[in-house]
């Protein structure tokens, strides 16, 4: 037999696999046909899990409701928007800002030696002439009553020199007075005065306490301080969060218990309201994480409500204070510092040496010491859910309280009085 050439052995090769895989193919399925009923059955899920069972193509019915219902969570979001934006506003500070010239003088006198050689040299000089009218900063608002008041940030109004106006959803140039500066809170309270016939349209204030993880949050802001009334759509994405936030002029500021959103909130959008689905309003959008994508956080409205109407009805707001410094005791911190209990507030100093009780305060006037665990405060633990400053913030001034403290191993009632904080 002559030699096979190269393109016959290739042909020949093919040939052999193919008539193999074909008899392989036919013997499997035989053999499968054959077997007992729980070995075909385990072998079909074998086969469901490795490639994914198809699902099955949903009935017309089922699929006219899920459109319907579709479509009738777009039209409600889309009557939220709409009633909302009637109802924030973007508020602008300007201030009187130093005009600069720029002018050019030769600084050689015409009699000096060099000002006989160089008698066009020039140099630039600045001075002020006068000072113009500017806007320095720009962020959002909301009305919460119809005779004009509105809430906002700390940090969008805290300039005490600069003017502030808002404008509204229709451009109309408004002046607002700032009634109250939130000192816990990054909260302020403004008022417009001179209302329509009819009122301005304010936002219902719902209960923050009833919000859940996954539940529509709609963010509504003057965002990038250029964009007015943006409109965006998430989920709450996190409860109770402590974040340190930035930007404020008086520094960085530490707020707990916030709402965390992945409805996108960008700069210019501070004191925007957080929306449910009912339109009421669930927080005050204060801050954003930094170098990140759509993680933004929320004032509860709860926290808030106390002290608009102390402002509304007073001009200031009054927060009751016992005068301590503490840190929320944890598992970790309990096993860091070995600590007998893993809750309560730990009264313990500042880092650059402040006091841990502030002197002629309420709790220097019970004996509250550095060092204490104060277990109680009403009857109510004291824990990541509910922080002293919280329940602190539930009572009113001149209140009587119990508190339940644990020092040298001991547990101990004392009785405080709450005072008004300066």
């Amino acid at each position: 037999m002559n030699d096979m050439t190269k393109h016959q052995l290739v042909l020949l090769v093919l040939l052999v696999s193919f008539i193999t895989a074909l008899v392989t193919g036919i013997v499997t399925v035989t053999l499968i046909n054959q077997a007992p009923q729980p070995i075909t059955q385990t072998i079909q899920r074998v086969i469901e899990k490795t490639i994914g069972a198809l699902p099955e193509p949903l009935q017309k019915d089922e699929k006219k409701e899920f459109e319907a219902n579709a479509l009738a969570r777009d039209i409600l979001i889309e009557d939220i928007a709409r009633r909302a934006s009637l109802s924030v506003v973007s508020v602008v500070a300007t201030k009187d800002i130093p005009v600069i010239e720029q002018y050019f003088t030769n600084p050689f006198p015409e009699d000096d030696f060099f000002g006989q050689f160089f008698p066009e040299f020039r140099i630039p000089q600045y001075r002020q002439k006068g000072t113009e009218k500017q806007q320095v900063s720009s962020g959002s608002g909301f009305f919460v009553s119809q005779d004009g008041f509105l809430l906002t940030n700390r940090h969008v109004v805290e300039d005490s020199g600069a003017e502030y106006s808002v404008i509204m959803n229709d451009g109309k140039k408004l002046k607002a007075k700032i009634v109250a500066r939130d000192t816990v809170n990054d909260m302020a309270v403004l008022k417009i005065d001179g209302a329509p016939a009819g009122g301005f349209i304010s936002l219902p204030l719902g209960d923050s306490n009833t919000v859940t993880i996954g539940q529509t949050a709609i963010a509504i802001g003057n965002a990038l301080g250029e964009f007015q009334n943006t409109v965006s759509v998430g989920v709450i994405s996190g409860l109770r969060r402590t974040i340190t936030a930035l930007g404020s002029a008086s520094g960085p500021e530490e707020l707990s218990q916030v709402i965390q959103t992945d409805a996108a909130i960008n700069p210019g959008n501070s004191g925007g309201p957080l929306l449910n689905l009912r339109g009421e309003v669930v927080g005050l959008n204060a801050a954003i994480a930094k170098d990140a994508e759509n993680v933004g956080f929320s004032i509860p409205i709860n926290q808030l409500k106390k002290a608009l109407e102390s402002a509304k009805t007073s001009g200031k707001i009054i927060y009751p204070y016992i005068g301590v410094r503490y840190v929320l005791v944890s598992p970790q911190l309990k096993e860091k510092n070995k600590l007998p209990v893993d809750y309560g507030a730990l009264v313990v100093g500042g880092s650059n040496n402040e006091p841990a009780v502030l002197l002629n305060s309420p709790a220097s006037k019970v004996g509250i010491k550095e060092g204490d665990i104060i277990l109680e405060f009403g009857g109510v633990k004291i824990n990541s859910s509910n922080p002293l400053s919280k329940l602190i913030q539930q009572k009113n001034v001149g209140d009587k309280v119990a508190l339940k403290i644990l020092r040298d191993g001991k547990e101990i009632s004392v009785d405080v009085t709450l005072e008004e904080r300066k």
